[in-house]
């Protein structure tokens, strides 16, 4: 047991670690050739957007629009490839066997024979 409780305050520690590193990655997405940039942290939120001159056309402004829409989810889909990268070593190392060591075992899933207390 002592060994279970060992691993997992590692692993609370490393899970602390990585979610700081993630709150200053930050990461790219782009739309329409690189006309429009988003950068967002690796927790999600949107902290840059750049559009250049030629994505604007004043007559056109729903293309720019869904532009920036497009480059905002690619850099989101980004940061949730990042997440998992990060995060998914440290919450995989737990070893699953190890959790029912020192439990008794479940129940068995079909029903008891009688009824019970009768």
């Amino acid at each position: 047991m002592s060994a279970l409780l060992a691993q997992a305050q590692r692993m609370q520690e490393q899970l602390l670690a990585a979610k700081e590193d993630l709150a200053s990655a930050v990461v790219e997405g782009s739309a329409a050739g690189g006309l429009v940039t988003a950068r967002v942290n690796g927790t999600g939120d949107l902290i840059g957007l750049d559009i250049k001159p030629e994505a604007v056309d004043p007559e056109d402004t729903e293309t720019l629009a869904d532009m920036v829409v497009a480059a905002i989810r690619d850099a989101s889909d980004n940061a949730q490839a990042l997440i998992s990268e990060r995060l998914g070593g440290v919450t995989g190392q737990l070893d699953a066997g190890q959790l029912d060591a020192g439990f008794p075992p479940d129940p068995p899933d079909e029903p008891p024979s009688r009824p019970i207390g009768f």
